[in-house]
């Protein structure tokens, strides 16, 4: 179905892998533990052919959402930093519980925009994915929402995990989103909307596409789905987005039998 796709991700060593927060959620808003758990396995998978993992995570808001239920429909700025101070220790635990029964270890790191723009910290947080990776543990990150406010916010995952492959040198990041890559209108309101499976001139793509909102649980949309492969790219990163929902997605990329939209940094 797609194997430019299986090529890039074969050819590739290190991998950052972005996991937005409707991939994480269920319906009703609650963590998608399963989804967890399987995406463990396709990890390890990956894994024991010789790649390195780092996972970029959302989902604190939703694992809070999950474990205080009452919170749901609070909207004030500190119930959401509380909620996502709750939800980020659960979140963490059931990526531990799902890499576990993989016989795999992971490593938290909480980063603000502070920590990639300082010259010491940003040497320190590569030394520590180095250090993690190398000893074959998995680094899961997630920005600091308890503490970032607008100054030091980075804003969204997306960009959060351009600039942690840039910091690790990675080969390819993968977004994993509820799209199944780019189209040139939402397809959702747009049935005539065309996908586009390969981008190589980001301008150009700029001009032809129309883009939305972001949607209800994410912070993102595709503006900063775009802003991330115009960081990796000038890097010599190629980006990958595709839908995190469909089953064993990250085993089917690899086999070339499911599809997303590829930014080539070529």
């Amino acid at each position: 179905m797609d194997s430019e796709i299986s090529e890039q991700i074969k050819k590739a060593r290190k991998i950052v892998i972005k996991i937005g927060s409707n991939t994480l959620a269920k319906e009703d808003g609650t963590q998608n533990t399963d989804f967890m758990a399987n995406f463990a396995v396709q990890c390890a998978e990956l894994i024991n052919q010789g790649k390195q993992i780092i996972l970029v995570s959302s989902g604190a808001q939703v694992a809070g959402v999950s474990t205080v239920n009452g919170w749901a429909r609070k909207k004030d700025v500190h119930y959401r930093q509380a909620l996502c101070s709750i939800g980020q220790v659960e979140l963490m635990h059931q990526w531990r519980k799902a890499f576990q029964a993989q016989n795999l270890h992971i490593g938290q790191l909480l980063l603000t925009k502070d920590d990639f723009e300082n010259e010491h910290r940003s040497l320190n947080i590569r030394n520590t994915l180095f250090t993690l990776v190398d000893e074959g543990v998995i680094p899961i990150i997630n920005e600091n929402d308890s503490v970032s406010f607008d100054e030091i916010k980075i804003g969204d995952n997306d960009n959060l995990s351009a600039l942690t492959s840039i910091l690790w040198s990675a080969d390819l990041l993968i977004l994993f989103s509820d799209i199944d890559g780019i189209y040139s209108d939402n397809p959702k309101t747009n049935p005539n909307a065309e996908f586009i499976n390969y981008v190589d001139d980001i301008p150009a793509l700029r001009k032809k596409i129309t883009i939305g909102d972001t949607n209800s649980f994410g912070t993102g949309g595709i503006e900063t789905k775009i802003q991330a492969a115009e960081k990796t790219t000038v890097y010599g990163i190629d980006m990958l987005l595709a839908n995190g929902g469909k089953p064993d997605v990250l085993k089917k990329l690899f086999d070339g039998t499911e599809t997303g939209t590829l930014f080539s940094a070529n």
